[in-house]
Order: C-alpha cells, then structure tokens, then sequence
C-alpha cells in the first residue's frame, strides 16, 4: 500500500543503507535492478503527487517471486511526465525477446491501421470456425484486450480519489461512441442487481482485485468507487475503467473470426483515443518504451490476444509447456490468470508486449492457434506430434 507523504519524508531522516529493502530471498526483476547505490540515487525523487520509489517499489518487496521475469512494479506517473521511476532499462535478455526480433527501444507502437494484415497460413486472417466440431472440439472464444493510460493523472496506486472520480470524464467519452460502438456507461457502486447479475452472466464484469501483488501496491484502494464497465449494444466490444490501467478496451465474440475481432478492436481503439485526444487528454507513449501503463509487464504495445480453446489431449502432453515457449505464447484457466482450465479449456494468449507490432503478436496467437489444434486431432488420434513441434520463435 503506497506510503502517505508525510511517511515517505519522515523516512529521509534515516540513512540509504537503512532503509534499503532486504531483497536477499527475491527473485523478481525489481529485485535485480534495484542496488544500494540506485535507492540511494532515487529514494528522495518523487512525482508531483508525493510518489516516492518506496511507494513504487512496494508490490517487489512484498512478493519476492518465482522467477527472474517476474516483473511487478505498479508506479504511477507523474503528471505529462513518461518516466517510471525503476531505473535502468531491461536487456534483451531480460526481456526473453528472440534475436530477430526488433529492438524494443525505441518501439513505435501505433494503433494499428491495416487489420487486414493479419491472415493465417492459408491467406485468411481467421483461424477457423471449422475446427469447432460437434464434439466440441477447438475454438470457443478470442478476444483482443489492450490497456491505455492519460498523463493527466497518476494511475490507480497513487491516484486521488478526485483526481481518479473525473479522470478524463471516460463515462461521457465513451457515451458518446455511435453506430456499432453504440453502448452505456455501468459505474460499479450505482449498479443495480439486476445490472450486476447481467454482467456476471455476459463474463463481462471484473472483481475487486485479490492477487497480493495488487493489494501490495494499493489498487484496491476506495474500491469501487470510480470504476465501471462500458459495453456496446452488441457485447462485442468492452472497456474497463480504473480497473488497473485507466483503461482497458476489449473485443471479443464467439467463434473463430479472429479478423474481424482484430478489425472492430482496431476501428473501435482509435474512435476512443480521437475523444480522448480532442479533450486534450492523449494516450501515454514515448519511443523509449510504447504505451506506458500501470505494469512494466505490459509496456509496449500493451496488447493480449486470447482464445478459449480446448486442449484435452495436448496438456496432458509432457511438452506441452515447451511449446507454448517455443511459440511464444501463455495459457491461462477458463476465467483467466489464477484460475483452472475447466473441462481443459485453456486461455491462450501472447507472451510479449515488446518487440514485435500488434499485427505481428495476434498472428502469433493465430498461428500458434492453428498449429496446437492440429496437434490436438493427432493425439486424439493416438498419433505422435514430435514432427510437429516447431523451432524457438
């Protein structure tokens, strides 16, 4: 939980080395950047909010992690400024990124404007309702999900409450969305039961965070007070406001057509940054590190393109971990991180926000899709897939 101001400056009075954290047992990336001499550097730094890197780097000492990448820092920004306070910048080796891939810094991340591009390995951009066969086999929901920030205020761990009540008015933008973006504003605290239960039934609405890694950092503070949920008419296309991010714009329908998934996130993202920018609150993006969001995990174009896919042979698959390395993608339960894989129904996403294009990560997910399916039909089959496991991405 962030520290209050007077804290934060009642702690000045001790010196660098006492109040370095113990980091001896951590094995998170905080843990491996953050030195004595670097806290001492930037301890007595904070925003014009009265953030500090104690504040920032709370979520690491608290969760000493598993493994080197687990990166969580949850910093806000200070007001029209693109820099996180977590010091130096991570290698290529830090970032797992392939030797072809481009380097992430600088990263033009643009909203993309060609969805046409993205295509399978047949030409078509879909990745095949066809595979869904009666036995309820292969695809049963994709969606496209990307994260945006305003340098107008800080995010939801060093927010005020005014400050996150008005910030930049998003109920009004998004109201004002028409034609298939058509939709209605819901505010989590003035919900009916009725409103509730329906959004529950749609797997629309998201709960107060439970992950210690959250609840470190503050993000469920005042919960829910200005946080809700926006959907148009036709439940294909979804923002989560003040959720983590001060966004969170979603497209997603049942089925295969990832294309058309791709193109209405695509249309749909670049309608509600043109509000936002008109209102003089532009989208957070520097060429250092793409769109600057509340978790260094997502930095960079900030996107995960999921399919609910269902996986029973191939996870039982003693390589089934290598390959999705290899393709550079991550599973997730039914309902999402933490959570099983009901009746084998994996969430099948990208595993990089770096390094590559939006176009470029959803035809991974397209791709890699298509190859697992087919994996899946050989094991069914009681046929071996040694010859079908591709090389590392």
């Amino acid at each position: 939980m962030p520290f209050s101001n007077t804290h934060n400056k009642y702690k000045q009075k001790f010196s660098a080395e006492e109040e370095f954290p113990d980091l001896s047992k951590h094995n998170n990336h905080m843990a491996k950047v953050l030195t004595p001499a670097l806290y001492q550097k930037l301890r007595d730094k904070e925003t014009p909010s009265g953030f500090t890197l104690d504040d920032a780097i709370q979520t690491g000492v608290d969760n000493p992690g598993g493994s080197p990448r687990g990166v969580r820092d949850l910093a806000p920004l200070p007001r029209g400024s693109p820099t996180h306070p977590w010091g130096p910048r991570p290698t290529r080796g830090d970032l797992n990124l392939p030797v072809g891939a481009r380097d992430p810094f600088p990263v033009p991340c643009p909203i993309p404007s060609a969805p046409s591009q993205c295509r399978s390995q047949d030409g078509v951009a879909w990745v095949g309702s066809r595979w869904v066969g009666s036995e309820g086999r292969g695809l049963k929901e994709r969606g496209l999900q990307q994260g945006r920030g305003s340098p107008w205020v800080g995010s939801g761990a060093g927010c005020a409450r005014g400050v996150s009540r008005c910030s930049p008015r998003p109920p009004a933008a998004l109201n004002s969305l028409d034609g298939e973006f058509k939709g209605k504003y819901y505010p989590l605290k003035a919900m009916t039961e009725q409103e509730q239960q329906q959004l529950i039934d749609d797997h629309f609405l998201f709960d107060k965070p439970v992950s210690p890694l959250l609840l470190a950092s503050g993000m469920a503070r005042d919960w829910p007070d200005a946080r809700g949920i926006w959907h148009n008419d036709n439940k294909t296309f979804l923002v989560w406001v003040n959720e983590e991010d001060h966004l969170r714009v979603i497209s997603m329908e049942k089925g295969g057509n990832m294309k058309e998934v791709f193109r209405r996130f695509c249309v749909g993202l670049k309608k509600i940054e043109e509000i936002f920018k008109k209102a003089g609150h532009p989208f957070m993006w520097t060429e250092h590190l793409g769109y600057i969001l509340t978790c260094p995990s997502n930095l960079g174009t900030g996107l995960r393109g999921g399919v609910h896919v269902r996986l029973q042979h191939l996870s039982q698959h003693p390589k089934f971990e290598e390959i999705l390395k290899r393709l550079r993608l991550q599973k997730r339960g039914t309902g999402g991180v933490d959570t099983a894989a009901v009746g084998a129904v994996f969430d099948i996403s990208n595993a990089d926000r770096l390094g590559f294009s939006e176009v470029e990560q959803v035809q991974m997910v397209v791709d890699g899709v298509k190859l697992m399916v087919e994996m899946e039909k050989k094991l069914e089959q009681k046929q071996p897939i040694d010859d079908m496991i591709p090389a590392q991405k």
